[in-house]
């Protein structure tokens, strides 16, 4: 049976259930790019911009890019501030120690763990991809992903699923610094060295299968990290 204008109300039902999916996803377009330039230093720390700029720049209106900093601000990456503005979070030195302290308080324990769990044969992969680390045709934020890659495949064997909520919480809260400090440092050829070594310095202890062994090394790894990004950084406490 014809029933009038039912085509009509199909293709409002149609458009209707279209358009929060592609609204959605100018959000998380808009998300995604200022994101990627808060953690690349495009946008530096401390940069204070007009929401309408900003929309301006990205082609699109003033209500995606609103949603998306209420999202940022979540992640703590932005402040946003009466008057339809907003300024990307500065770098703060405690801010740097409490992600650090966290860190230090799960990933040494759950790699301890994970030791035991991990191949042979992964750990032969593992220490393949700390080789590319060393690469100097690789750009930082390349680096950076195969470096996430790296560190989530050593504890992945070990972590629950609030493990790994809790670790890929801090480790964005970590990105920005570890981004824009280990980028600043990228242009001198020992950095790359140090960076593979210490890699396949970290698979190495993982083969002995000691969890002491491992515990320490990754502690040893994270506090060295927090000291380069602290001095790359420019936020090395004075004395």
């Amino acid at each position: 049976m014809h029933v009038p204008g039912g085509e009509r109300g199909t293709a409002l039902a149609s458009n209707a259930a279209v358009r929060p999916i592609e609204s959605r996803s100018v959000v998380e377009q808009v998300t995604t790019e200022l994101r990627r330039s808060i953690l690349s230093g495009d946008l530096a720390p401390g940069q204070e911009f007009a929401l309408r700029e900003i929309a301006g720049m990205l082609g699109t209106s003033f209500i995606p890019v609103r949603e998306a900093l209420r999202s940022l601000e979540s992640e703590g990456l932005v402040v946003t501030r009466p008057g339809r503005s907003a300024i990307v979070t500065p770098l703060d030195l405690d801010d740097l120690h409490g992600i650090y302290r966290l860190r230090r308080q799960l990933e040494p324990e759950i790699a301890a763990r994970a030791a035991a769990l991990l191949s042979d044969a992964e750990l032969d992969r593992l220490d393949h991809d700390a080789a590319s680390f060393g690469d100097p045709d690789r750009g930082i934020d390349e680096i950076y992903e195969a470096h996430h890659r790296f560190h989530l495949a050593l504890l992945a064997p070990a972590c629950s699923e609030w493990d790994m909520r809790v670790l890929q919480t801090l480790w964005r809260a970590a990105e920005r610094y570890i981004r824009i400090g280990f980028g600043r440092l990228d242009p001198d050829p020992a950095e790359h060295t140090r960076r593979e070594r210490s890699h396949h310095d970290l698979v190495g202890t993982f083969r002995t299968r000691d969890p002491d062994a491992v515990a320490h090394a990754m502690h040893q790894h994270l506090d060295h990290n927090e000291h380069i990004a602290m001095r790359a950084l420019d936020l090395v406490p004075e004395h």
